[in-house]
């Protein structure tokens, strides 16, 4: 398959679905493979070990979103590019991009593990997935040094699969997950926040996919992907999927139009929206917050992140990543052109993100 890319990724991970839909719209040919047994030998290639891995034409694998967004904008330029056209807009849609990753994907998480039937509709989703990924694709031979990663060799399910082994793998996975949430902040005293928090950007999105199609324009952003992605499972899970419902009716039809959207012919607006301004508006009062106390837990060796946010203390483990994150945007802002910079300050300002990136 020379010039295709192979996608190994998870029909539950919001991270792989933001992949898929990118390449779909830039018309990147790739292969869509979920719960794929290459993942134990695309594991040994990327840290950390987490999807979606994106293997290349020649072979190598990568992982990170956004690191693999940027790097196919430069592979394969012209090529209806996700970034927009002009500098100030772009750091705005690196900005929304991040706020989605980082802070939706608390949302995404807490809902998932915290009542006890999304548990169990997650719990099966994923299991049921890798179940069906080993039975129906083919799978790497590792005991070869040196062979070629790609080589398929027999399907590594001998016989059917029971109902046991279904609930035995759902048990085990359910525990884990359940054992990590305290980590990234899935706590009873961050409840009101994370769900408020949901609410307030559902709300958002209902307004603002009335003013144009997507974020910035005719078109979508690498910004608009990243919220699909991480939308998609707040959309399938019980709990998250009702209240999606109750608050934003409009927003699941935007998920089916982005989820395939290598039809779509448009064009970047340069006029400011109403929907990215209130976006960047929840950043201010939300994500950059986090963002910064997060980065002085870190500096300070502290074991904890603690912030007021939306009226009511917020506290998990602090994140390297987040870290890098924080200290990425800062950077990017720092490097616009005078122009774009001067352009933007007063968006930023009266969004209440200005100090926060200064």
């Amino acid at each position: 398959m020379q010039g295709v890319y192979r996608l190994l990724g998870a029909n539950a991970s919001p991270y792989s679905m933001k992949m898929r839909a990118l390449l779909r719209y830039r018309r990147i040919p790739f292969v869509w493979e979920p719960a794929s047994p290459r993942l134990a030998e695309a594991f040994r290639s990327v840290r950390p070990a987490v999807v979606p891995v994106l293997q290349y034409p020649d072979g190598h694998y990568a992982n990170d979103s956004t690191l693999l967004a940027h790097d196919l904008e430069q592979r394969h330029p012209d090529q209806r590019s996700v970034m927009p056209d002009d500098a100030a807009s772009r750091f705005v849609s690196d900005l929304l991009e991040d706020f989605a990753d980082e802070w939706l994907t608390k949302c995404m998480f807490h809902y998932r593990w915290w009542y006890a039937p999304d548990r169990r509709f997650a719990s099966l989703w994923v299991v049921g997935d890798r179940f069906a990924g080993a039975a129906t694709m083919p799978a790497i031979d590792g005991s070869a040094h040196g062979r070629d990663p790609r080589a398929e060799t027999a399907n590594p399910v001998s016989g059917p699969v029971t109902a046991a082994d279904l609930d035995r793998e759902i048990e085990r996975f359910h525990d884990r997950q359940m054992s990590r949430m305290a980590l990234v902040g899935v706590t009873e005293a961050n409840r009101p926040v994370v769900e408020a928090s949901y609410e307030m950007i559902l709300s958002a999105f209902e307004d603002g996919i009335l003013e144009q199609p997507f974020l910035f324009g005719n078109r979508p952003s690498l910004a608009d992907f990243a919220w699909y992605g991480q939308f998609w499972p707040l959309a399938m899970d019980p709990t998250p999927a009702g209240v999606m419902r109750a608050t934003s009716p409009r927003l699941l039809p935007w998920l089916l139009r982005i989820d395939d959207a290598s039809g779509v012919e448009g064009v970047w607006l340069p006029r400011e929206s109403r929907w990215s301004t209130r976006l960047l508006e929840l950043a201010g009062q939300i994500y950059l917050p986090f963002l910064k106390a997060n980065l002085t837990a870190l500096e300070a060796g502290h074991q904890t992140v603690s912030v007021e946010l939306l009226g009511h203390a917020y506290s998990q483990t602090p994140f390297k990543y987040q870290g890098k994150c924080y200290h990425e945007l800062r950077s990017k802002f720092a490097a616009l052109p005078s122009a774009p910079r001067n352009q933007l300050e007063p968006l930023l300002d009266r969004t209440g993100c200005l100090p926060f990136l200064r």
